[in-house]
Protein backbone atom coordinates (compact mmCIF):
# COMPACT_ATOMS: atom_id res chain seq x y z
CA UNK A 1 0.00 0.00 0.00
CA UNK A 2 1.87 3.38 -0.88
CA UNK A 3 1.32 6.13 1.53
CA UNK A 4 1.94 9.98 1.12
CA UNK A 5 4.11 11.55 3.39
CA UNK A 6 2.97 14.97 4.23
CA UNK A 7 5.71 17.44 5.14
CA UNK A 8 6.00 18.45 8.75
CA UNK A 9 4.24 21.95 8.44
CA UNK A 10 1.85 22.58 11.37
CA UNK A 11 -0.26 24.80 8.46
CA UNK A 12 -0.73 21.97 6.31
CA UNK A 13 -0.53 19.01 8.87
CA UNK A 14 -4.29 17.59 8.69
CA UNK A 15 -6.37 17.18 12.07
CA UNK A 16 -6.78 14.00 13.54
CA UNK A 17 -10.58 12.19 12.81
CA UNK A 18 -11.90 12.49 15.79
CA UNK A 19 -15.22 11.47 14.92
CA UNK A 20 -15.07 8.13 17.18
CA UNK A 21 -13.83 10.03 20.65
CA UNK A 22 -16.34 10.82 22.86
CA UNK A 23 -16.58 13.77 24.18
CA UNK A 24 -14.80 15.00 27.47
CA UNK A 25 -17.07 14.96 30.10
CA UNK A 26 -18.81 17.87 31.95
CA UNK A 27 -17.51 18.98 35.19
CA UNK A 28 -19.79 17.41 37.91
CA UNK A 29 -22.31 19.23 39.28
CA UNK A 30 -21.94 21.44 35.93
CA UNK A 31 -25.57 22.46 34.09
CA UNK A 32 -25.95 21.05 30.94
CA UNK A 33 -26.05 24.15 27.94
CA UNK A 34 -30.27 22.81 27.56
CA UNK A 35 -30.38 23.72 31.47
CA UNK A 36 -28.53 27.07 31.21
CA UNK A 37 -30.87 30.40 32.37
CA UNK A 38 -31.79 32.22 29.03
CA UNK A 39 -29.38 35.34 30.68
CA UNK A 40 -26.73 33.13 30.80
CA UNK A 41 -26.63 31.65 27.08
CA UNK A 42 -24.74 33.71 24.65
CA UNK A 43 -26.53 35.12 21.79
CA UNK A 44 -25.81 38.19 19.04
CA UNK A 45 -26.51 41.41 20.25
CA UNK A 46 -29.55 43.08 19.22
CA UNK A 47 -29.69 46.67 18.03
CA UNK A 48 -32.62 47.39 20.23
CA UNK A 49 -29.97 46.32 23.60
CA UNK A 50 -27.42 48.64 22.85
CA UNK A 51 -29.18 51.65 21.38
CA UNK A 52 -29.55 52.81 25.50
CA UNK A 53 -26.08 52.26 25.68
CA UNK A 54 -24.89 54.52 23.10
CA UNK A 55 -25.98 57.66 24.43
CA UNK A 56 -23.03 59.88 23.21
CA UNK A 57 -22.68 63.15 24.67
CA UNK A 58 -21.85 66.62 22.79
CA UNK A 59 -18.48 67.76 23.88
CA UNK A 60 -18.73 70.73 26.39
CA UNK A 61 -16.36 73.51 26.45
CA UNK A 62 -18.04 76.09 28.74
CA UNK A 63 -16.66 77.47 31.51
CA UNK A 64 -19.92 76.52 33.46
CA UNK A 65 -19.43 72.64 32.37
CA UNK A 66 -15.23 72.77 32.99
CA UNK A 67 -16.38 73.57 36.56
CA UNK A 68 -19.41 71.20 37.14
CA UNK A 69 -16.70 68.32 35.79
CA UNK A 70 -14.48 69.64 39.22
CA UNK A 71 -15.47 67.51 42.10
CA UNK A 72 -13.01 68.66 44.66
CA UNK A 73 -10.79 71.45 45.88
CA UNK A 74 -7.23 69.52 44.29
CA UNK A 75 -9.45 69.76 40.48
CA UNK A 76 -10.14 73.32 40.38
CA UNK A 77 -6.78 73.90 41.56
CA UNK A 78 -5.93 71.86 38.48
CA UNK A 79 -7.93 74.04 36.62
CA UNK A 80 -6.90 77.53 37.92
CA UNK A 81 -2.97 76.15 36.48
CA UNK A 82 -3.92 75.82 33.51
CA UNK A 83 -5.72 79.10 33.07
CA UNK A 84 -3.32 81.25 35.21
CA UNK A 85 0.07 82.80 34.47
CA UNK A 86 2.64 81.12 36.68
CA UNK A 87 4.25 84.19 38.61
CA UNK A 88 0.19 85.04 40.08
CA UNK A 89 -0.79 81.31 40.36
CA UNK A 90 2.55 80.63 42.48
CA UNK A 91 1.87 83.45 44.58
CA UNK A 92 -1.76 82.04 45.72
CA UNK A 93 -0.09 78.55 45.53
CA UNK A 94 3.33 78.67 47.07
CA UNK A 95 4.61 79.45 50.85
CA UNK A 96 7.84 80.94 52.71
CA UNK A 97 11.37 79.33 51.69
CA UNK A 98 10.74 75.52 51.71
CA UNK A 99 7.61 75.52 52.03
CA UNK A 100 7.62 72.69 55.08
CA UNK A 101 5.08 74.47 57.11
CA UNK A 102 2.36 74.26 54.26
CA UNK A 103 2.90 70.04 53.67
CA UNK A 104 2.41 69.68 56.81
CA UNK A 105 -0.33 71.81 57.40
CA UNK A 106 -2.53 69.91 54.92
CA UNK A 107 -0.34 66.20 55.78
CA UNK A 108 -2.05 67.03 59.31
CA UNK A 109 -5.77 66.71 57.80
CA UNK A 110 -4.41 63.59 56.44
CA UNK A 111 -3.08 62.47 59.41
CA UNK A 112 -6.48 61.86 61.01
CA UNK A 113 -9.06 59.10 61.68
CA UNK A 114 -12.89 59.60 61.50
CA UNK A 115 -14.80 56.94 64.20
CA UNK A 116 -18.08 57.29 62.94
CA UNK A 117 -21.41 56.34 64.94
CA UNK A 118 -24.34 54.10 63.27
CA UNK A 119 -27.85 54.03 63.35
CA UNK A 120 -28.29 57.77 63.64
CA UNK A 121 -31.05 59.50 61.75
CA UNK A 122 -29.13 61.56 59.18
CA UNK A 123 -31.74 62.14 56.57
CA UNK A 124 -31.33 65.63 57.50
CA UNK A 125 -27.79 67.87 57.75
CA UNK A 126 -27.73 71.15 58.90
CA UNK A 127 -24.59 72.73 58.19
CA UNK A 128 -25.48 76.55 60.41
CA UNK A 129 -23.80 77.50 63.12
CA UNK A 130 -23.44 81.39 64.55
CA UNK A 131 -20.26 82.67 64.96
CA UNK A 132 -19.29 85.79 66.39
CA UNK A 133 -22.87 86.45 67.52
CA UNK A 134 -24.43 86.41 63.99
CA UNK A 135 -25.87 83.49 61.59
CA UNK A 136 -23.68 81.77 59.27
CA UNK A 137 -25.38 79.58 56.69
CA UNK A 138 -21.86 76.98 56.45
CA UNK A 139 -19.38 77.10 59.26
CA UNK A 140 -16.53 78.24 57.04
CA UNK A 141 -15.97 82.08 55.91
CA UNK A 142 -13.69 83.31 53.10
CA UNK A 143 -10.40 84.47 54.58
CA UNK A 144 -8.25 87.70 53.57
CA UNK A 145 -6.39 87.44 50.28
CA UNK A 146 -3.96 89.95 48.84
CA UNK A 147 -3.85 90.81 45.26
CA UNK A 148 -6.82 89.56 44.57
CA UNK A 149 -7.62 90.64 41.39
CA UNK A 150 -4.50 89.73 40.14
CA UNK A 151 -5.53 86.00 40.62
CA UNK A 152 -8.23 86.96 38.35
CA UNK A 153 -10.48 90.09 36.98
CA UNK A 154 -13.27 89.55 38.68
CA UNK A 155 -11.10 89.31 42.31
CA UNK A 156 -12.61 90.53 45.98
CA UNK A 157 -16.11 91.41 43.83
CA UNK A 158 -16.32 87.66 42.93
CA UNK A 159 -15.45 86.50 46.77
CA UNK A 160 -17.97 88.67 48.40
CA UNK A 161 -20.95 88.22 45.96
CA UNK A 162 -20.05 84.19 46.22
CA UNK A 163 -20.17 84.85 50.03
CA UNK A 164 -23.26 86.73 50.16
CA UNK A 165 -25.05 84.26 47.97
CA UNK A 166 -23.56 81.23 50.52
CA UNK A 167 -24.50 83.18 53.47
CA UNK A 168 -21.18 83.11 55.08
CA UNK A 169 -19.13 86.01 55.85
CA UNK A 170 -16.50 87.30 52.72
CA UNK A 171 -13.28 88.94 54.35
CA UNK A 172 -11.29 92.16 52.78
CA UNK A 173 -7.93 92.03 53.21
CA UNK A 174 -5.89 95.56 53.47
CA UNK A 175 -3.83 94.45 50.65
CA UNK A 176 -6.66 93.28 48.68
CA UNK A 177 -7.41 95.09 45.46
CA UNK A 178 -11.02 96.77 45.57
CA UNK A 179 -11.70 99.05 47.92
CA UNK A 180 -13.85 98.63 51.20
CA UNK A 181 -16.62 100.80 49.55
CA UNK A 182 -16.77 99.22 46.56
CA UNK A 183 -16.87 95.76 48.33
CA UNK A 184 -19.83 96.62 50.50
CA UNK A 185 -21.76 97.53 47.43
CA UNK A 186 -21.23 94.54 45.55
CA UNK A 187 -22.34 92.79 48.16
CA UNK A 188 -24.91 95.02 50.02
CA UNK A 189 -26.40 92.28 51.76
CA UNK A 190 -23.39 89.86 52.49
CA UNK A 191 -21.37 90.18 55.70
CA UNK A 192 -18.75 92.29 55.24
CA UNK A 193 -15.12 91.97 57.50
CA UNK A 194 -12.04 93.87 57.28
CA UNK A 195 -8.73 92.67 57.85
CA UNK A 196 -6.16 94.72 59.50
CA UNK A 197 -2.63 95.12 59.16
CA UNK A 198 -1.33 98.02 61.33
CA UNK A 199 0.85 100.41 59.77
CA UNK A 200 3.76 102.79 60.73
CA UNK A 201 2.10 105.38 59.75
CA UNK A 202 -1.59 104.83 62.81
CA UNK A 203 -3.66 107.73 60.51
CA UNK A 204 -3.34 105.92 57.96
CA UNK A 205 -4.78 102.75 59.81
CA UNK A 206 -7.25 104.35 61.67
CA UNK A 207 -8.72 105.91 58.33
CA UNK A 208 -9.14 102.38 57.65
CA UNK A 209 -11.09 101.50 60.57
CA UNK A 210 -12.97 104.69 60.09
CA UNK A 211 -14.23 103.47 56.55
CA UNK A 212 -14.54 99.62 57.27
CA UNK A 213 -17.22 100.73 60.27
CA UNK A 214 -19.39 103.17 57.72
CA UNK A 215 -19.06 100.41 55.01
CA UNK A 216 -21.36 98.06 57.58
CA UNK A 217 -18.17 95.52 58.41
CA UNK A 218 -19.30 94.66 61.82
CA UNK A 219 -15.54 92.52 62.47
CA UNK A 220 -12.18 93.79 62.74
CA UNK A 221 -9.85 90.97 61.56
CA UNK A 222 -6.21 92.32 62.96
CA UNK A 223 -3.09 90.49 62.13
CA UNK A 224 -0.11 89.87 63.61
CA UNK A 225 2.38 87.45 62.08
CA UNK A 226 3.60 89.79 59.55
CA UNK A 227 6.61 92.18 61.73
CA UNK A 228 8.84 91.20 58.48
CA UNK A 229 7.85 89.76 54.99
CA UNK A 230 8.26 85.92 55.00
CA UNK A 231 10.95 84.40 51.98
CA UNK A 232 8.28 83.49 49.30
CA UNK A 233 11.23 82.49 47.07
CA UNK A 234 8.18 81.49 44.25
CA UNK A 235 7.62 84.69 43.93
CA UNK A 236 11.36 85.49 43.50
CA UNK A 237 12.36 82.85 41.19
CA UNK A 238 9.26 84.26 39.23
CA UNK A 239 10.13 87.95 39.50
CA UNK A 240 7.11 88.60 41.11
CA UNK A 241 5.81 92.59 40.92
CA UNK A 242 2.92 94.33 41.62
CA UNK A 243 1.49 95.04 38.75
CA UNK A 244 3.16 92.10 37.14
CA UNK A 245 5.58 92.95 34.68
CA UNK A 246 5.81 92.49 30.82
CA UNK A 247 8.56 90.90 30.35
CA UNK A 248 9.99 88.08 27.95
CA UNK A 249 9.21 85.48 30.11
CA UNK A 250 5.69 86.94 31.13
CA UNK A 251 4.89 87.26 27.58
CA UNK A 252 5.36 83.83 26.19
CA UNK A 253 3.77 82.74 29.48
CA UNK A 254 0.84 84.77 27.95
CA UNK A 255 0.71 82.68 24.98
CA UNK A 256 -0.55 79.71 26.68
CA UNK A 257 -3.03 81.74 29.12
CA UNK A 258 -4.91 84.51 26.40
CA UNK A 259 -7.74 84.45 28.31
CA UNK A 260 -6.06 85.94 31.61
CA UNK A 261 -3.89 88.70 30.29
CA UNK A 262 -6.57 90.00 28.15
CA UNK A 263 -8.85 90.43 31.61
CA UNK A 264 -6.48 91.37 33.14
CA UNK A 265 -4.75 94.37 30.41
CA UNK A 266 -8.86 95.40 29.78
CA UNK A 267 -9.86 95.98 33.38
CA UNK A 268 -8.78 98.82 35.43
CA UNK A 269 -5.16 98.75 37.11
CA UNK A 270 -4.85 96.87 40.34
CA UNK A 271 -5.80 99.66 42.93
CA UNK A 272 -6.03 98.69 46.76
CA UNK A 273 -8.24 98.75 49.53
CA UNK A 274 -5.69 101.00 51.27
CA UNK A 275 -3.37 102.78 48.88
CA UNK A 276 -3.94 104.13 45.38
CA UNK A 277 -1.22 102.26 43.30
CA UNK A 278 2.18 100.70 43.96
CA UNK A 279 5.11 99.33 41.62
CA UNK A 280 7.66 96.74 43.20
CA UNK A 281 8.24 93.46 45.08
CA UNK A 282 5.58 92.43 47.49
CA UNK A 283 8.45 91.93 50.17
CA UNK A 284 9.52 95.29 49.49
CA UNK A 285 5.43 96.84 50.23
CA UNK A 286 4.94 94.47 53.54
CA UNK A 287 8.84 95.78 54.94
CA UNK A 288 8.04 99.15 53.86
CA UNK A 289 4.36 99.56 55.85
CA UNK A 290 4.09 97.07 58.45
CA UNK A 291 5.20 97.98 61.54
CA UNK A 292 7.63 95.54 63.47
CA UNK A 293 7.19 97.14 66.53
CA UNK A 294 3.97 96.21 67.64
CA UNK A 295 3.37 94.77 71.18
CA UNK A 296 -0.28 93.94 73.09
CA UNK A 297 -0.46 98.01 73.80
CA UNK A 298 -1.58 98.46 70.49
CA UNK A 299 -4.02 95.65 70.46
CA UNK A 300 -5.47 97.78 73.30
CA UNK A 301 -6.08 100.53 71.36
CA UNK A 302 -7.30 99.12 68.38
CA UNK A 303 -10.29 97.50 71.05
CA UNK A 304 -10.70 101.03 72.21
CA UNK A 305 -11.15 102.16 68.62
CA UNK A 306 -13.01 99.41 67.20
CA UNK A 307 -16.63 98.86 68.44
CA UNK A 308 -17.63 95.91 66.70
CA UNK A 309 -15.92 92.72 67.04
CA UNK A 310 -11.82 91.85 67.06
CA UNK A 311 -10.57 88.87 65.89
CA UNK A 312 -6.49 88.98 66.07
CA UNK A 313 -5.22 86.24 63.53
CA UNK A 314 -1.97 84.56 63.27
CA UNK A 315 -1.89 82.83 66.52
CA UNK A 316 0.79 80.17 67.00
CA UNK A 317 0.65 79.34 70.42
CA UNK A 318 -1.91 78.76 73.43
CA UNK A 319 0.26 81.66 75.41
CA UNK A 320 -0.80 84.37 73.26
CA UNK A 321 -4.20 83.00 72.49
CA UNK A 322 -4.97 83.45 76.13
CA UNK A 323 -3.06 87.36 75.82
CA UNK A 324 -4.42 88.59 73.10
CA UNK A 325 -8.27 87.68 74.80
CA UNK A 326 -7.25 89.23 77.53
CA UNK A 327 -6.44 92.09 75.88
CA UNK A 328 -10.47 92.02 74.26
CA UNK A 329 -10.10 89.82 71.36
CA UNK A 330 -13.34 88.48 70.83
CA UNK A 331 -11.83 85.67 69.21
CA UNK A 332 -9.27 84.56 67.18
CA UNK A 333 -7.72 83.06 63.85
CA UNK A 334 -4.92 79.92 64.45
CA UNK A 335 -3.11 80.38 62.03
CA UNK A 336 0.35 81.07 60.63
CA UNK A 337 -0.18 82.87 57.30
CA UNK A 338 -0.71 79.77 54.98
CA UNK A 339 2.72 78.77 55.54
CA UNK A 340 3.85 82.04 53.72
CA UNK A 341 5.54 83.96 56.70
CA UNK A 342 7.90 81.52 59.00
CA UNK A 343 8.71 77.94 57.54
CA UNK A 344 8.11 75.45 59.96
CA UNK A 345 5.76 77.27 62.29
CA UNK A 346 2.97 75.30 64.16
CA UNK A 347 0.61 73.78 62.64
CA UNK A 348 -2.99 75.46 63.34
CA UNK A 349 -4.91 72.12 63.51
CA UNK A 350 -2.40 70.61 66.07
CA UNK A 351 -2.67 73.70 68.35
CA UNK A 352 -6.50 73.78 68.31
CA UNK A 353 -7.04 71.02 70.83
CA UNK A 354 -4.79 73.01 73.11
CA UNK A 355 -6.03 76.62 72.70
CA UNK A 356 -9.69 74.60 72.85
CA UNK A 357 -8.93 73.32 76.56
CA UNK A 358 -7.32 76.35 77.44
CA UNK A 359 -10.20 78.45 76.76
CA UNK A 360 -12.47 76.01 78.61
CA UNK A 361 -10.24 76.30 81.69
CA UNK A 362 -10.46 80.29 81.62
CA UNK A 363 -14.34 79.98 81.07
CA UNK A 364 -13.69 82.16 77.93
CA UNK A 365 -16.40 82.47 75.31
CA UNK A 366 -13.72 83.63 72.75
CA UNK A 367 -14.47 82.66 69.53
CA UNK A 368 -11.55 79.93 67.77
CA UNK A 369 -11.15 79.84 64.23
CA UNK A 370 -8.71 78.02 62.21
CA UNK A 371 -7.22 78.36 58.60
CA UNK A 372 -3.72 76.84 56.54
CA UNK A 373 -4.13 73.53 54.83
CA UNK A 374 -7.83 73.05 54.47
CA UNK A 375 -8.93 71.56 50.98
CA UNK A 376 -12.04 69.76 51.97
CA UNK A 377 -15.34 69.62 53.63
CA UNK A 378 -14.01 66.48 55.51
CA UNK A 379 -10.76 68.86 56.59
CA UNK A 380 -13.46 71.65 58.19
CA UNK A 381 -15.42 68.67 60.05
CA UNK A 382 -12.10 67.75 61.29
CA UNK A 383 -11.00 71.30 62.64
CA UNK A 384 -15.08 71.60 63.98
CA UNK A 385 -14.95 68.16 65.93
CA UNK A 386 -11.89 69.25 67.72
CA UNK A 387 -12.55 72.35 68.80
CA UNK A 388 -12.74 75.19 66.12
CA UNK A 389 -15.99 77.28 65.68
CA UNK A 390 -15.56 78.33 62.48
CA UNK A 391 -13.00 78.25 59.88
CA UNK A 392 -11.60 80.34 57.31
CA UNK A 393 -10.48 79.73 53.62
CA UNK A 394 -7.63 81.50 51.44
CA UNK A 395 -6.20 78.80 49.26
CA UNK A 396 -9.46 77.02 48.21
CA UNK A 397 -11.45 80.10 47.03
CA UNK A 398 -8.51 81.32 45.25
CA UNK A 399 -8.27 78.29 43.29
CA UNK A 400 -11.99 78.64 42.44
CA UNK A 401 -11.45 82.09 41.68
CA UNK A 402 -8.70 81.26 38.99
CA UNK A 403 -10.45 78.77 37.37
CA UNK A 404 -13.46 80.29 36.50
CA UNK A 405 -14.22 83.89 38.32
CA UNK A 406 -17.19 83.92 40.21
CA UNK A 407 -18.76 80.67 39.08
CA UNK A 408 -15.19 78.96 40.70
CA UNK A 409 -15.66 80.90 43.54
CA UNK A 410 -19.36 79.59 43.71
CA UNK A 411 -17.99 76.03 42.79
CA UNK A 412 -15.54 76.06 45.56
CA UNK A 413 -18.00 76.29 47.98
CA UNK A 414 -20.45 74.05 46.42
CA UNK A 415 -18.36 70.92 46.39
CA UNK A 416 -17.09 72.07 50.27
CA UNK A 417 -20.80 72.19 51.69
CA UNK A 418 -21.18 68.64 49.80
CA UNK A 419 -18.17 67.20 51.25
CA UNK A 420 -19.25 68.35 54.54
CA UNK A 421 -23.02 67.06 54.51
CA UNK A 422 -21.61 63.74 53.18
CA UNK A 423 -18.89 63.10 56.10
CA UNK A 424 -21.45 64.25 59.07
CA UNK A 425 -23.67 62.29 57.48
CA UNK A 426 -21.22 59.29 57.42
CA UNK A 427 -20.12 60.13 61.14
CA UNK A 428 -23.74 59.70 62.28
CA UNK A 429 -24.04 63.44 62.81
CA UNK A 430 -26.48 66.24 61.98
CA UNK A 431 -25.55 69.27 63.37
CA UNK A 432 -22.46 70.86 64.01
CA UNK A 433 -23.50 71.52 67.34
CA UNK A 434 -22.84 67.68 67.99
CA UNK A 435 -19.60 67.23 66.67
CA UNK A 436 -17.02 66.78 69.70
CA UNK A 437 -13.30 65.21 69.67
CA UNK A 438 -14.93 61.41 69.77
CA UNK A 439 -15.51 61.51 66.33
CA UNK A 440 -11.82 62.22 65.83
CA UNK A 441 -8.56 60.36 66.38
CA UNK A 442 -4.86 62.07 65.56
CA UNK A 443 -2.60 59.16 64.18
CA UNK A 444 0.67 58.36 65.90
CA UNK A 445 3.35 59.06 63.81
Amino acid sequence: MTHTIQPNNPETTPAPDTTDIPAAPAPAGAPSSSALPAALKRRVPKYSDLAPLMQFKKPEFSREARLKRASTIWELRDIAKRRTPQAPFDYTDGAAEEEITLRRARQAFLDIEFRPGILRNVSAIDLSTEILGKPSRLPVGIAPTGFTRMMQSEGEYAGSQAAEAAGIPYTLSTMGTASIEDVAAAAPSGRNWFQLYLWTDRDRSLELIERAAKAGNDTLMVTVDTAVAGARLRDVRNGMTIPPALTLKTVLDASYRPAWWFNFLTHEPLTFASLSRYTGTVADLINSMFDPTLTFEDLDWLRKTWKGKLVVKGIQTVEDARRVVDHGADGVVLSNHGGRQLDRAPIPFHLLPEVKQAFTADNSNAAIMLDTGIMSGADIVAALALGADFTLIGRAYLYGLMAGGRAGVDRTLQILEKDMARTMALLGVSKVSDLTPDHVRLLAK
